[in-house]
């Protein structure tokens, strides 16, 4: 029971470290003088770095690293957070920091993801839900750290929010060593220890999996573009911080909600159908968020996007995990999220592109197509349960 409450405890401290670092620096971006609409650079420059060492990170893992990725991780975000409060003076600056946080949260997350397939086993669905609602949770209390250090003021004091998101890493690392034992690695797949073969799997299971990362991606993407372009948009609009604040919180607190009652509509629905559900509900609610709406409706728009987004992340988690072979669940875990960091960077950077003909609000418009479209693709590619 101490064991897991410390690994509940790292998620939750690794989420609202990473949801508070977030849209700080799209904040800190505005101060220096950046274009609102070029804030998709920011969460670009979070994704890349890891993106290319995500796979080498999980076969690292497999091989029994999962503390010292752990470990180097936190302190990787912590170092970063000390950078970026005193040095971040320009806009490149500020991207090689975020890339530094963005390579330290990599290493964190695939450790923690694989504790949790190893320790629950027995009930993935119900372990993955548990888990991600507490990240859940990290997720919902950072914005309300936005809205209290920001208050009325359209622009918050980002010098200490960046000292805040620093001391909840130094918490996080000091939690790293509280942790469970992952026990030994699974054994290596038969036909070897390489990354190719780790990575050779039947067509069938390939097809699964090749569902569950874009499902993974595209979600989290959304997830991404709501946090980054929803400040920007407040800007747009003149809605306060504070405001703006408690609107991404409303999105987080009904993700929480959907994690908890994971197991309960994977039971009733199937994993298949519950991945096209609501990956579908998610993308009209938030492709409505385009319209000039009152700020009330925006925050039900906001809960009814927020529940339906909550589900993806954890349902591929464990789709990954039953499906993978032994010996590369924390590879094929790796692959998943380097898939969302291919989704973290690409989309971003490409709407950074596009804002200046379609607006903020045509941002979340073209989300909402890609959601609806990555719903489709869902139901096509994940037709039976692992």
């Amino acid at each position: 029971m101490r064991a897991t409450a410390a690994l509940l405890c790292h998620a939750f401290l690794l989420q609202l470290a990473a949801y508070v670092v977030r849209p700080t620096s799209a904040y800190r971006a505005i101060e220096l003088g950046v274009d609102p609409r070029m804030v998709g650079l920011i969460a670009a420059s979070f994704a890349l770095l890891p993106l290319v060492v995500a796979l080498s990170i999980g076969r690292w893992n497999d091989r029994g690293n999962v503390t010292r990725s752990l470990v180097i991780g936190g302190v990787l975000m912590t170092g970063a957070g000390l950078g970026v409060h005193l040095w971040s003076r320009s806009l490149t600056s500020l991207l090689v920091w975020n890339a530094v946080i963005g390579l330290g949260h990599l290493l964190a997350i695939v450790g923690q993801q694989t504790l949790v397939a190893r320790l629950g086993r027995e009930r993935l669905d119900s372990a993955f839900g548990t888990y991600t609602f507490v990240g859940s949770l990290g997720q919902a209390a950072a914005p309300l750290v936005l809205a209290v250090v920001g208050g009325s003021a359209v622009l918050p004091d980002t010098g200490l929010l960046f000292a805040i998101y620093t001391t909840t890493c130094a918490g996080l690392l000091a939690v790293t060593f509280l942790l469970p034992s992952p026990g030994n690695p699974d054994p290596p797949p038969a036909q070897g220890d390489s990354l190719r073969s780790a990575l050779r799997v039947p067509p069938a299971t390939r097809r699964t999996m090749t569902g569950a990362l874009l499902l993974s991606m595209l979600v989290l993407a959304a997830v991404d573009l709501i946090q980054v372009y929803l400040p920007a948009l407040g800007v747009e609009r003149e809605i306060s911080s504070a405001t703006v604040g408690v609107l991404l919180s409303v999105r987080a607190a009904a993700t929480m909600a959907s994690r908890l009652g994971l197991a309960r509509l994977t039971t009733r629905l199937g994993r298949p159908r519950l991945s096209f559900v609501s990956t579908l509900v998610a993308g009209v609610a938030v492709a409505a968020l385009a319209a000039p709406l009152p700020v009330w409706v925006v925050g039900v728009l906001l809960a009814i996007a927020g529940f339906a987004l909550g589900i993806g992340q954890p349902l591929s988690m464990t789709i990954v995990t039953t499906a993978a072979p032994a010996g590369t669940t924390s590879t094929w875990l790796a692959l998943r999220l380097s898939g969302n960091r291919v989704g973290q960077s690409l989309v971003p950077a490409v709407l950074s592109v596009f804002t200046a003909g379609i607006g903020t609000g045509g941002v979340f418009l073209v989300t909402g197509i890609g959601l609806l479209a990555t719903a489709a693709m869902a139901r096509v590619l994940i037709t039976d349960d692992p």
